[in-house]
């Protein structure tokens, strides 16, 4: 048995609203740049591999009153992460003390990743990491769990997809890879041991 861990969501207690709350005066006006600015719609093609120079450059013109903000999106994303689930870290370090295989699949920009080995020192646990960014791949497309497959050496039947977003689930369960629809982090423990028996 193998595990293949999602990041964010998993790992990561990663929301815009933790930093961007700070900035706008308002509720609403911060609702309405993180739903009509700087989306998620935009903010995957980061994940897909698109530069943050890039993304900027596309949305700066549309809405020229909002660009230090558009700015901060990138500067600042480290201080949207709120903080790591350590139930989740517990779990990696039971798992590797007890040598089995963990590997990350994760939707992430490249450039945001840069250095997080080193501020999340736990992510050195991992026996390998597939970050969307680098590879210009994004859940829930296939070709990106194929890969996967073929980095790791996994076997589908007799490995554990630990994903928070059910769309990510279901692309892995097409391949016949085993999957935890992580919902709450607290409960992974109670979810990775059904498959330990």
């Amino acid at each position: 048995m193998k595990f293949l861990f999602d990041l964010g969501g998993v790992f990561f207690d990663w929301d815009p609203n933790h930093f961007f709350k700070d900035i706008f005066d308002t509720s609403d006006e911060r609702k309405y740049f993180l739903t009509e600015v700087c989306n998620d719609e935009w903010n995957v093609k980061q994940d897909a591999g698109r530069t943050i120079e890039e993304a900027e450059s596309e949305l700066i013109p549309n809405f020229p009153h909002y660009e230090k903000q558009i700015k901060m999106y990138y500067k600042y994303h480290r201080k949207m992460l709120k903080g790591t689930f350590d139930e989740s870290i517990k779990v990696l370090k039971k798992l590797k003390k007890q040598n089995y295989e963990c590997f990350v699949l994760s939707n992430w920009s490249a450039e945001t990743f840069v250095g997080m080995t080193d501020d999340y020192p736990f992510l050195k646990l991992f026996d390998g990491m597939l970050i969307s960014g680098e590879d210009k791949l994004m859940k829930p497309d296939s070709a990106i769990y194929e890969l996967a497959i073929n980095r790791f050496n996994l076997i589908p039947n007799d490995t554990v997809f630990i994903d928070d977003k059910l769309e990510n689930i279901q692309a892995a369960k097409n391949l016949k890879i085993l999957t935890i629809h992580l919902t709450d982090p607290n409960k992974i423990e109670y979810e990775i041991n059904k498959f330990l028996i």
